[in-house]
């Protein structure tokens, strides 16, 4: 009996302290809940108090999004993955300075609290907005570079951070191709391919109602080639749509969208995105005509929004167009994402009624029209696709590519998410002495008053002069006193080397038929100064196609 009691009594003493321990020990109102991402899942990381916890913000990793919530004071919290990642919170500003350019200006976020933020996702480094009660600078990794974007000041607290592109698989190198060229000789078979990631069938028009539609069902869907039946009267799509289609299925990085717009159909698309109806009209409708030709996606061309109403309805209208090719390829079991591209100014007057920080959530590529900065509405000549500003003067307004970049980045826009765009022709001015001076007319052109095809320059007798300040080149014939501002393959060969250096997502061409072709021609010069193109697979499966050939994937094409 003793021995007995003896044991018990060490027993209780034993788990009095440990209990006594665990009452000293045991922190009061922490709760935790993590749950770790492997695949398309949330992780949430969180430590709370009733009073310590002071912002949040959401940080995209791959296909997951990771919740943190950070205290007030500074600390560092790792977050799971096959690298180690700091997030310092300090009670501070700070200033950030543009990752590229010639300029030395910096841009001062007013915030009592910044937050620097480094995520895994890659073998590189790239920035992005995060928006929150306080303004952050973000650090996330794609590709081999490092960029940073600063979110908008006018950022709403509640939304997320905008999503930057997946891992990088290659330059985008691209064409507009367009129906009326059919009909003045230029023919779908006679587009380089070899040399193309993506070709914009250019264009679409729109019905009061919003239904997106053909607006030459001749050339698109009825034109016979040599090899095309004469005979056979089933639901088979002829034309510009087959012989795209067939370009698709030999070369299966080529992807082709479906442009909607452009400068003669863009009035319609005020009404377009007036309407819930009619918004719903239009991107179900845009759906259809892309699935029924064998597309890959759309490219929105407004050319331009002019207001704040326009502003928010080309929003509403990407996402209904966003929510149609989600809907569509749910219910269809097609294992394709469909691009969303817009066609956008580099110009304040027009890219000011866009709203691109919300539009990027449902955009995939920005398609930045890196032309047209002079021409026959401007009182004296100048370059129209200058890649820096070349004057001095304080009030001038001429435009240049590289303000255009910082200002999309400024909004939060990946880098890698812009292609800049390059004109295939060029603007003349008539009875000029020179660059910045008066003139008389733009003479006859080609196309159009005072445009020539690049094909056809320079003229004979002009001499071509390389502004190594703007980056840009125009040939000047003093004789005929016409100077015509336009890029060749030097200020091409630059172009590539610019958006490299901006880390840019690829270039594009307005438009293939004013190509010379070959090694002369632009599109070709963009391909070899890339050398890395776009990898990413076309989709040749489009199961509710009304055109039974593209429907069984062309046979026999």
């Amino acid at each position: 009996m003793r021995k007995i009691s003896s044991w018990g009594l060490a027993q209780c003493l034993f788990w009095a302290c440990v209990s006594g321990i665990g009452e000293r020990t045991a922190p009061s109102k922490v709760t935790s809940s993590i749950k770790v991402p492997w695949t398309n899942s949330t992780t949430t990381a969180s430590s709370s108090s009733s009073s310590i916890i002071t912002s949040s913000w959401d940080i995209p990793v791959g296909n997951a999004t990771t919740s943190v919530l950070i205290p007030s004071t500074s600390s560092t919290i790792v977050l799971p993955g096959s690298t180690t990642t700091d997030v310092v919170v300090t009670p501070t500003s700070a200033t950030t300075a543009p990752p590229f350019g010639n300029g030395t200006s910096s841009a001062t976020v007013p915030s009592t609290i910044i937050s620097s933020t480094s995520v895994p996702s890659g073998n590189s480094t790239t920035g992005i907005p995060v928006p929150s009660t306080s303004l952050s600078s973000a650090t996330v990794p794609f590709g081999n570079t490092t960029t940073s974007a600063t979110a908008p000041p006018t950022t709403s607290p509640t939304a997320k951070p905008t999503l930057p592109p997946g891992p990088f698989r290659g330059f985008k190198n691209g064409a507009y191709f367009t129906n009326w060229g059919v009909n003045s000789g230029f023919h779908p078979q006679e587009l380089p391919v070899s040399e193309l990631t993506h070709i914009y069938y250019a264009f679409a028009d729109i019905d009061a109602d919003g239904t997106v539609k053909s607006s030459d069902p001749v050339v698109d869907l009825q034109k016979r080639y040599p090899d095309d039946s004469l005979s056979n009267r089933t639901a088979n799509a002829y034309g510009a749509v087959k012989q795209l289609y067939i370009h698709k299925k030999l070369n299966r990085n080529l992807k082709v969208l479906l442009s909607i717009g452009g400068w003669n159909y863009s009035p319609k698309f005020v009404a377009a995105a007036a309407t819930d109806a009619s918004r719903y009209k239009f991107a179900t409708s845009a759906v259809k005509l892309v699935t029924d030709w064998g597309f890959d996606g759309i490219d929105i061309d407004w050319e331009y929004p002019a207001n704040d109403v326009e502003k928010e309805n080309l929003v509403k209208l990407l996402q209904a167009c966003r929510q149609a090719f989600d809907t569509y390829t749910l219910l269809h079991g097609v294992q394709y994402q469909f691009t969303i591209s817009v066609a956008s100014s580099a110009g304040p007057q027009n890219y000011e009624n866009l709203d691109l920080f919300t539009m990027n959530k449902y955009v995939d590529s920005w398609h930045l029209m890196a032309y047209d900065y002079s021409g026959s509405w401007d009182t004296v000549s100048g370059h129209q696709a200058n890649v820096f500003s070349y004057e001095s003067s304080a009030e001038s307004k001429r435009l240049s590519t590289d303000a255009a970049v910082q200002h999309y980045e400024s909004q939060g826009i990946h880098p890698q998410k812009i292609l800049l765009g390059l004109p295939l022709y060029g603007r003349a001015f008539e009875g000029t002495s020179g660059l910045g001076q008066n003139y008389t007319s733009v003479g006859q052109g080609g196309p159009q008053p005072g445009v020539y095809y690049f094909r056809d320059l320079p003229k004979p007798g002009a001499e071509v002069v390389y502004d190594d300040v703007a980056k840009a080149t125009y040939s000047y014939d003093a004789a005929a006193k016409e100077l015509i501002s336009y890029d060749d393959v030097r200020s091409t060969t630059y172009k590539a080397q610019y958006l490299k250096w901006r880390r840019l997502g690829g270039a594009f061409f307005w438009e293939a038929s004013g190509d010379k072709g070959g090694a002369g021609g632009l599109v070709n010069t963009m391909s070899k100064q890339l050398d890395w193109l776009d990898g990413t697979p076309n989709n040749l499966h489009y199961p509710t196609s009304q055109y039974r050939n593209i429907r069984w994937g062309m046979p026999g094409e």
